[in-house]
């Protein structure tokens, strides 16, 4: 891990200590300069749960990644710069209203000042900042308003309010748990017609006051709540856009 090539990758300023000043804006500097992206996937490259391939796809060779990617190299990364930092297991609420199984997910949870903190830069569209692990809390952010409510003696919901309605978005739990027991569920994602990263190329991007995602053939540039759709013909004009819009060589 070579803390100041990531923290360039990631356009970070500054000294860095284990603060919370420090922990939300590397959150949303990394949201905002590494993508999450599934191309690998459609590119037929099997991606691997070895942190040194993952450094070297994602911080030198200018990449992004999917939740296991970006949160497990974040993870060394706060734990190199001496944050108290633990990986967890979440389970995404998915369009069939029901939540994914066991390391569904990979997120964060970072203590400081004895307080709980759900770090998360794998997700695609979410919260720029850390949330603060308080029960029935809502809590403004610069993407929009979250809470975390007790679900059961396992879980806690992490939920995002959505035309004035509360939206389930994943469960997690505090068990600590290693990289490598993601690796099923990584291998699933990666290879069942069941997951929905088989089923569409994505490679999102948040903006300071949008979003840019190409999804299969399709860039949407999200800029103020208006949206713009442009319909790309070939793979030659997906590499130039996943270039011009992701800064992506592929």
């Amino acid at each position: 891990m070579n803390i100041e090539k990531y923290l360039n990758r990631i356009n970070f300023i500054g000294e860095v200590e284990p603060t919370l000043s420090v922990l939300i804006e590397l959150q949303k500097v990394h949201l905002l300069n590494v993508p999450f992206e599934n191309l690998d996937i459609h590119n037929g490259t099997i991606i691997e749960l070895d942190l040194n391939k993952i450094y070297i796809k994602i911080i030198e060779s200018q990449r992004g990644g999917f939740c296991y990617e970006l949160n497990g190299l974040f993870y060394e990364l706060l734990k190199s710069i001496g944050f108290d930092a633990e990986i967890v297991s979440a389970r995404v609420y998915d369009k069939k209203k029901v939540f994914g199984e066991e390391f569904d997910h990979l997120v964060i949870v970072v203590t400081l000042n004895d307080q709980k903190y759900l770090v998360d830069v794998g997700f695609g569209e979410f919260t720029f900042s850390p949330l603060l692990i308080k029960m029935d809390f809502v809590q403004n952010d610069e993407r929009g308003q979250f809470k975390i409510e007790l679900f059961n003696e396992n879980y806690f919901l992490v939920s995002n309010l959505i035309d004035k309605k509360w939206v389930s978005v994943y469960l997690f739990s505090l068990t600590t748990r290693k990289i490598s027991d993601f690796s099923n569920m990584c291998t699933y994602h990666q290879s069942s017609s069941n997951s929905h990263f088989t089923q569409k190329r994505i490679c999102t991007l948040p903006t300071i006051d949008g979003r840019k995602t190409l999804s299969n053939n399709t860039l949407k540039i999200k800029t103020n709540g208006r949206t713009k759709e442009v319909d790309i013909k070939n793979d030659e004009e997906v590499t130039k856009i996943l270039l011009k819009h992701f800064n992506i060589k592929i």
